[in-house]
């Protein structure tokens, strides 16, 4: 696996105080508001009509707000899907993702983040959309994550897949920054959507 550049290992941990501090910086109204924003903005994208089948995440750190996505993807007849921490891998684990619906029983992983009490794990491949957190990103598709690899070792082997899920990040429209310094691993967005527009 090609070694970290610290240059730009610095510079992502720079950003990345930057951008969660922007984004914890909201107020519960702009939260609500930029939550609302993005149901409307995710339904405007013209592939909307034919994912349905689509994982998303469980906001945490001041990340956009999914709850009303995910009760409008119910009413749209959409399947929904949350990420697992593979746990036959405990050192450097990939996500399963697995099926759920609003109400059924939660544990929280070891970052204490909610995940699927009884998970019914799925083939990554067989999803239409990967809605994926970021903590900043660019126009051009660069992502910046927390730093753990999850989603990038999770896509690492897409190339081998039948098909492949789009990766789409949402964020909130402050989490833009001119340019993510990125690294080989580090893997391409078709797109990001934000409470405001789509970025290709």
């Amino acid at each position: 696996m090609t070694q970290p550049d610290p240059e730009i290992a610095h510079q992502k941990r720079a950003l990345r105080k930057d951008l969660r501090a922007r984004r914890r910086a909201l107020s519960p109204t702009e939260q609500h508001l930029a939550a609302v924003g993005l149901v409307r903005q995710v339904r405007h994208h013209p592939d909307y009509p034919r994912a349905r089948r689509i994982a998303l995440y469980w906001a945490n750190d001041g990340e956009i707000d999914l709850a009303p996505l995910t009760e409008q993807l119910k009413a749209d007849g959409k399947s929904v899907f949350l990420p697992v921490l593979n746990p036959l891998d405990p050192v450097r684990p990939h996500l399963w993702f697995c099926h759920w619906q609003p109400g059924e029983p939660m544990r929280a992983n070891r970052f204490g983040i909610p995940e699927p009490a009884r998970p019914k794990r799925i083939p990554t491949w067989t999803l239409d959309w990967v809605l994926m957190p970021l903590v900043g990103f660019d126009a051009a598709g660069g992502r910046l994550g927390m730093g753990g690899g999850f989603y990038d070792r999770t896509f690492a082997q897409e190339g081998r897949w039948p098909q492949q899920p789009q990766r789409l990040g949402v964020a909130h429209e402050c989490q833009c920054v001119e340019a993510i310094p990125q690294e080989g691993w580090d893997l391409p967005l078709a797109a990001v959507i934000t409470d405001q527009g789509v970025y290709k």
